[in-house]
């Protein structure tokens, strides 16, 4: 035991950091050429960056992984395995838009489907296959920003690895922690200003992990639904208001663009630093409540719910409003 860890979660994700930090490391040493984000009018970035830094990231997890024979369901492993390929070939060279849906949507419909399979409701079912959709596709667009999608995976992952140990659930917190401190070897590159971007190859394989293994803790007992939901919230708020808003003006939900509220805060001068150290401690709040909630009863789960909704609506509307009058007046 170290600190309260047993020793192979910590070989584990020290095995993880080590080989994502020196991946990332040599792509970065002039191995990305051939996929550079270059900045365009959607860009917050200003010059080339290699955008495969998630390939290393999960490089990083799966060796961990194999290596210290982690038991995951075979349709998870068959996910990860379909989405990095797909991904990647995206980052490459821009594909369309449903053969990226085709591909999460069948990843997400063998995962559920092996669950219905085991009896869980067809509603429920229904549920967990359009969320991992969800997720996989907001993780995505939730990457545009240094730091910001590689803090939610150290803090998010780093969240269900630590309920899974108390719980007493090893192996899940080692899966869970492999996967926290690779994102933390690609922070390291990934915070302002950063020398590599995250990527599909790395965000859609990265909101699939979140989806199912947040529904795994679920159904093995080790946490209630909410919990998931809450820890992972503030990525869910802001990309999922920003895309209704999108879909209610008739604009095309699925382009790129620069209205998701963290790109309106860095372009509202606050900066990409200051930024992803607010959502930080944003996140780390909300895990903290959803750790804290996960031993209450439901009502009281619903309620802690219900607060933070309320709490994204009006940070979001205050800072609509306040946008609205700087306009104005300018």
């Amino acid at each position: 035991m170290i600190l309260g860890f047993p020793m192979p979660i910590v070989a584990a994700s020290l095995l993880s950091f080590a080989v994502t930090f020196f991946i990332i490391l040599w792509l970065i040493k002039g191995r990305t050429n051939w996929v550079l984000d270059y900045p365009n009018s959607r860009s917050l970035h200003s010059v080339p960056v290699p955008r495969v830094g998630g390939l290393g990231l999960l490089l990083g997890v799966l060796i961990s992984w194999l290596f210290f024979s982690a038991t995951l369901p075979f349709s998870i492993w068959l996910g990860i395995v379909l989405l990095i390929p797909i991904s990647l070939l995206d980052d490459i060279q821009q594909m369309p838009a449903w053969y990226r849906l085709l591909a999460q949507c069948i990843a997400a419909a063998i995962f559920s489907f092996l669950l219905w399979q085991d009896g869980l409701n067809w509603l429920v079912i229904l549920l967990v296959l359009v969320s991992i959709i969800w997720m996989s596709n907001l993780y995505n667009f939730m990457d545009g920003s240094d730091g910001l999608a590689g803090g939610m995976t150290i803090i998010g992952f780093g969240y269900y690895g630590v309920i899974a140990l108390l719980a007493g659930s090893h192996e899940f917190a080692l899966i869970n922690f492999s996967i926290a401190a690779a994102a933390t070897a690609f922070v390291y590159y990934n915070f302002y200003p950063a020398r590599i971007f995250l990527g599909d190859v790395g965000a859609i394989p990265l909101g699939f992990l979140a989806a199912t293994l947040g529904i795994m803790g679920w159904i093995d007992g080790l946490w209630t639904l909410w919990l998931p939901l809450l820890i992972f919230s503030p990525f869910i708020a802001d990309a999922s208001v920003t895309l209704i808003k999108r879909f209610i003006r008739g604009e095309k939900i699925w382009q790129a663009h620069r209205e998701h509220y963290y790109q309106r805060i860095i372009q509202s001068g606050f900066g990409h630093r200051n930024t992803a150290l607010a959502s930080y401690l944003l996140m780390i709040i909300a895990g903290a409540s959803a750790l804290w909630a996960g031993n209450q009863a439901l009502a009281v789960q619903s309620q802690v719910a219900l607060i933070w909704s309320g709490a994204y609506l009006v940070l979001m509307f205050t800072f609509d409003w306040h946008q609205l009058n700087h306009s104005q007046q300018g």
